[in-house]
């Protein structure tokens, strides 16, 4: 059975019944926005790594929310727009994944498509 597939350009436009979907956004990987997708536990959450920053700011997330056994991962700021949704999917290579989306399969150097081709995820199907 597919995942289901949520693309939105912030974090912050998911909601409850995104719960078990795979969460494809736009929005930096920092604390900020692992807040938003833990209260909406998507089954992976994919961010922007926001040319990571200091103190890899960009991608706390990852960490955040695998202590909360949740998949997270990063696409490079450099292969996909910041705050595109869209971008992030079509474009993005991944830069960072936790151990929980590695157990998914992801690999960084992975192109975002090709990670949800393997989780059964349709790109095509959007909600």
């Amino acid at each position: 059975m597919p995942m289901c597939l949520r693309v939105v350009d912030s974090i912050t436009e998911l909601r409850a019944t995104d719960a078990g979907c795979v969460a494809v956004s736009g929005s930096h990987g920092g604390l900020s926005s692992a807040r938003y997708a833990l209260v909406a536990r998507p089954a992976l959450s994919v961010f922007n790594d926001a040319g990571v920053g200091r103190d890899a700011a960009g991608v706390a997330a990852l960490d955040f929310l695998q202590a909360h056994a949740l998949a997270a991962c990063a696409v490079a700021h450099d292969s996909a727009r910041i705050g595109e949704a869209r971008s992030t999917l079509d474009e993005g290579v991944l830069s960072h994944v936790n151990p929980a989306a590695a157990a998914l399969g992801l690999q960084t150097g992975q192109p975002l498509r090709e990670a949800l081709a393997f989780l059964s995820v349709n790109p095509e199907e959007t909600s």
